[in-house]
């Protein structure tokens, strides 16, 4: 009789391996468990939001910026209200008071002049005080510098009226002129009977002192217009019209290379 192998109890036990591996065994092994096949999962990282952070950012500095700016315009104003309130500031008056032409005499390359001015300079504030530098002065002539002079420096007290003198004086080699301004006054000496249109300019700078506080120093520009004076013949000096003058007081505030 031929013999029979029989298979061993573990041998019997495994299950027969499929072909092609589809079905798994068991028990299941790592690869099966965590199906390394599939591609792992790698988390994405978060977008990106600076930009819509730093606009953020920059409208809040912008809207905080205008905010300080209108508190400080709003103080200014307040402060400038309450000012006004207790001082009642107002600008100097200047008045022509006289002027008289001693000599006059017009070359092909200059002129030679010499004037008295006398103004009068009045202070309308009760509580505050101008300090002036020394005053410049120029008198023209349609636009044309014929005379320079200077008044001191002085301090004008409240209500009070101070009168300022100089002489105003060209000589031809200073005061040299071309020959379309020395074709102008001739014209003007020719059609106004011997006389000539007058402006007076004072250049200057001043401080204003209110109780034991000072500014700092501000440039004004004073203008008198509207002054006729007839040229002398002889050696007694003329007197100028200055019943129509109007003087008026501007401020001359520089900022950097420019002043207004």
């Amino acid at each position: 009789m031929a013999d029979r192998v029989h298979p061993s109890a573990a041998a019997a036990s495994k299950p027969a391996a499929v072909k092609g591996g589809a079905n798994p065994t068991f028990p299941p092994t790592k690869s099966q468990l965590y199906n390394t096949t599939r591609p792992l999962y790698r988390p994405q990282p978060p977008l990106k939001r600076r930009r819509r952070h730093s606009r953020s950012c920059f409208c809040s500095c912008c809207l905080w910026t205008t905010l300080f700016i209108i508190i400080i315009l709003l103080l200014v104003a307040i402060a400038g209200t309450v000012f006004w309130v207790l001082y009642r500031p107002h600008r100097p008056n200047f008045t022509v008071s006289s002027v008289y032409l001693a000599r006059f005499n017009l070359t092909s390359t200059g002129v030679t002049s010499n004037f008295n001015l006398t103004l009068m300079a009045r202070n309308p504030n009760k509580k505050i005080k101008f300090i002036y530098d020394p005053i410049d002065v120029s008198v023209l002539s349609n636009g044309i510098d014929i005379g320079d002079g200077t008044f001191p420096g002085f301090e004008h007290g409240t209500k009070n009226n101070t009168s300022l003198k100089t002489v105003i004086s060209s000589s031809s080699s200073s005061q040299s002129l071309d020959s379309t301004d020395i074709s102008t006054l001739r014209a003007d000496l020719k059609n106004d009977q011997n006389s000539l249109p007058l402006k007076i300019q004072l250049n200057t700078k001043v401080k204003v002192k209110v109780g034991g506080f000072k500014t700092k120093k501000i440039g004004i520009r004073v203008n008198c217009d509207g002054i006729k004076v007839g040229v002398p013949t002889g050696k007694t000096p003329t007197s100028a019209t200055t019943s129509n003058v109007r003087c008026k007081v501007d401020l001359r505030i520089k900022i950097w290379k420019w002043t207004f």
